[in-house]
């Protein structure tokens, strides 16, 4: 099953696009997939995020590209480990979502990207109360926490995937 929720552009693709927001119980084309994210929400309704310190990223759902020979759902393992401190068996995280980004023009020079690539979306849930989190030494982020949707719409209104958290999402 998939189903489109939303479709959008965004300022860090340079030339004419489409990303599609898409609910599905299946993984993304494996060969077209370039990264992956973990909605973790705890038995409270919170979901876990890290604030990354790179310019434009500040509060972010934990997730990153795929390295090479990394399937989707390692690189989500691996991530929410690198960046939140939160240490999940691939077992606990199922896919349920993906953004789909198409160019609709020729990719500009330097574009390191396909013309048409994916991000998948696992999710999870932890029981009771989200624990203490920190994200690993030398990683990108800077602290972890456990916010609330209202926290999150405030610090994170002009994520794409903000969608999935609001209705649409089964989180």
């Amino acid at each position: 099953m998939t189903q489109l929720i939303a479709t959008s552009t965004v300022p860090w693709i340079p030339v004419a696009h489409r990303l599609d927001v898409i609910l599905a119980t299946a993984p993304p084309p494996v060969d077209r997939t370039t990264s992956a994210f973990a909605f973790v929400s705890d038995g409270l309704g919170r979901t876990l995020m890290t604030c990354v310190d790179r310019e434009g990223r500040g509060w972010d759902i934990p997730g990153g590209h795929l390295e090479p020979g990394e399937s989707a759902i390692d690189a989500a393992v691996r991530e929410l480990h690198e960046e939140t401190g939160l240490l999940l068996p691939a077992a606990a995280l199922s896919i349920f979502a993906w953004q789909r980004i198409e160019l609709l023009d020729a990719p500009p020079a330097g574009y390191r990207y396909a013309p048409l690539t994916y991000m998948a979306m696992f999710r999870a849930v932890v029981p009771g109360p989200g624990a203490p989190t920190r994200p690993a030494a030398g990683s990108e982020s800077t602290h972890a926490g456990w916010m609330s949707r209202e926290e999150i719409e405030r610090h994170c209104g002009h994520r794409t995937w903000l969608v999935l958290l609001q209705g649409a999402g089964p989180l």
